[in-house]
């Protein structure tokens, strides 16, 4: 799957990277060894491993492969590959609108966008997926039928801190436990990942786009979920939580009526395409 930027610029994925995941999700062997990487023992063992001391060593090859600039981020001393990867923003550096209207990407992400048909199916990338199947509920898939879901994928450079999009009171959270498939495209021509990877979801009573069930998926070698907050009032632009090592996922959905989703990134999603966009970025708004 492609990804462009706003202005249409194609964007390229790391090629290394992709090689990895053809030999782990196409050829056989390598899926032999994707049985064993995906389990959640694994991802664990990762996360302490990320978590040390010794792995800080890697950081400095980390940033110079993904070209990441640290002008927007905190700067201190990091004690772990796993410290770096959840580094923070500087204040102000990810500023949601001044428009309460206007729906501001969650967190730095490629963004696709689906219909949630009449009869709660939606198609990402071919393969067919059902709300109940997603959220593991027959009352969900009820509400949202007709409205609209978005999907942002992080790739492993982006920043993988996440924000609420909007004031409102934000229920508990389900978890439902799984395995840690890579969240790469690649890996949904195989298997259906979003209804297999570990999730976490709470529905937002939105003041201004209707009550937004939010999930986020963990993804391969991904050692944690960490949302913050359990039932409570949120405010827009909030922290919800970040995510530990890995490409991951937060998959927002709207009740129908609720929001217009940007043309170009409606566009972009309907040609097969993800649209690069980053944390507090405007990229619908409110029709309710």
């Amino acid at each position: 799957m492609k990804c462009v930027d706003r202005s249409g610029r194609e964007l390229v994925e790391d090629q290394g990277q992709q090689r990895i995941l053809r030999f782990l999700y196409e050829q056989r062997l390598g899926q032999s060894f994707l049985s064993l990487l995906i389990r959640p023992r694994v991802s664990k063992l990762a996360g302490r491993i990320l978590d040390s001391r010794l792995s800080g060593l890697a950081i400095a090859s980390f940033r110079k492969r993904h070209q990441i600039s640290m002008e927007d981020f905190e700067e201190r001393t990091y004690r772990s590959y796993n410290d770096f990867f959840t580094r923070r923003i500087k204040p102000g550096k990810r500023a949601f609108s001044d428009v309460p209207s206007e729906l501001c990407a969650p967190c730095d992400s490629r963004l696709s966008v689906y219909p949630i048909h009449e009869d709660a199916h939606l198609t990402v990338k071919d393969t067919v997926y059902t709300m109940e199947s997603l959220f593991h509920s027959r009352r969900i898939p009820k509400y949202y039928k007709g409205g609209t879901l978005c999907i942002f994928r992080l790739a492993v450079e982006d920043y993988h801190r996440y924000c609420y999009v909007d004031d409102g009171r934000k229920s508990k959270n389900y978890r439902i436990p799984g395995v840690f498939h890579t969240v790469n495209p690649l890996a949904n021509d195989v298997y259906p990942i979003y209804k297999e990877n570990t999730r976490e979801f709470s529905v937002l009573d939105s003041v201004h786009f209707g009550k937004i069930l939010m999930m986020e998926v963990g993804a391969l070698m991904v050692g944690r979920i960490v949302n913050h907050h359990q039932e409570r009032d949120v405010q827009r632009g909030e922290e919800k939580g970040f995510f530990e090592f890995g490409g991951s996922t937060v998959i927002l959905c709207f009740p129908a009526g609720c929001v217009q989703i940007h043309d170009d990134i409606l566009k972009n999603s309907a040609a097969g395409m993800e649209t690069k966009v980053r944390q507090g970025e405007t990229i619908g708004f409110s029709i309710k």
